[in-house]
């Protein structure tokens, strides 16, 4: 072989070893980023926790520390109260939003292509949105009982709203370039929904649905602190409660960071790697 040849075969080989070793320091540094932030303000809170009690601010009562906590907890976790109550906290906030999504996902549209429709509904969607959903506990347990549908209907009340004004916002920024060139490319009617509508106004709607979740999430902790009952079972706001009622303050914090851990899960593990997804694909992340 030409020592020319053997030459730019080195140079190829050490160029695609290089090009891989990037990669892989590209991506731990990323790990990294996005590891090292969350852990370094835990333990900040940690140590400040820790230093404030050993201080003795408050009484134990009112102020226990992180092992008061930890083993208030884990007590709960041995009697099966924890996890009974994160489960069934979890699945009725999931159902909530689906059902959430299933009804302003189409109400998003209508608002945002009817201009009947966002004169009408316009003002209230916005109006709903700014109401605190523990607003909605009484009336819904005088309309429901003690029930199910009094939980849904609280975590619809604070979802639904930014649901579809996510989507009226991003639908109204969709460029009138792209919809015009959809209806000369024949799409009409649903098909323009799927095909054009939809994807143009992903990046809003995909914020209404993380802001969604969260008022879904808050929304069913106001319900579950409220709407007590045996028939509904456990839950992470009747666990607060029953704290609050025993005055054991370390259950209320330990509930708290309960509630605080599994609204983030959630936000972390589907809709964070959702939305870098599209705005990568877009070509405005990395």
């Amino acid at each position: 072989m030409p020592t020319n040849t053997k030459d730019d075969l080195r140079s190829l080989e050490a160029g695609l070893d290089s090009l891989q070793l990037a990669n892989v320091t590209r991506i731990h540094t990323a790990w990294w980023k996005r590891v090292l932030p969350p852990i370094t303000a835990v333990a900040l809170v940690w140590g400040v926790w820790t230093w404030a009690f050993n201080q003795q601010f408050q009484p134990e009562w009112v102020l226990p520390s992180p092992s008061m906590v930890f083993d208030s907890l884990k007590m709960q976790w041995e009697a099966g109260f924890v996890s009974a109550s994160v489960w069934n906290s979890l699945k009725r906030g999931v159902i909530g939003f689906a059902i959430s999504l299933l009804v302003g996902t189409p109400l998003g549209i209508l608002v945002a292509r009817i201009k009947v429709v966002r004169t009408t509904l316009g003002p209230v969607l916005a109006g709903l949105q700014q109401l605190p959903s523990v607003a909605w506990v009484p009336a819904a347990v005088i309309w429901f009982g003690l029930t199910d549908t009094t939980i849904y209907t609280v975590v619809l009340l604070g979802a639904v709203p930014s649901i579809a004004n996510g989507l009226v916002a991003g639908i109204d920024q969709i460029p009138p370039l792209y919809l015009r060139a959809g209806k000369v490319m024949g799409a009409r009617g649903l098909s323009s929904i799927r095909h054009i509508l939809l994807p143009a106004a992903l990046p809003g709607y995909l914020q209404g649905l993380e802001q969604g979740w969260a008022f879904a999430w808050r929304s069913l902790m106001a319900a579950e602190l409220i709407a007590i009952s045996p028939q509904l079972g456990p839950g992470l706001g009747q666990l607060l409660q029953t704290g609050r009622e025993l005055g054991d303050m370390s259950l209320v914090i330990g509930t708290i960071i309960l509630i605080l851990i599994t609204g983030i899960t959630v936000e972390r593990a589907f809709f964070s790697p959702v939305r870098r997804r599209v705005l990568r694909n877009r070509g405005l992340g990395r």
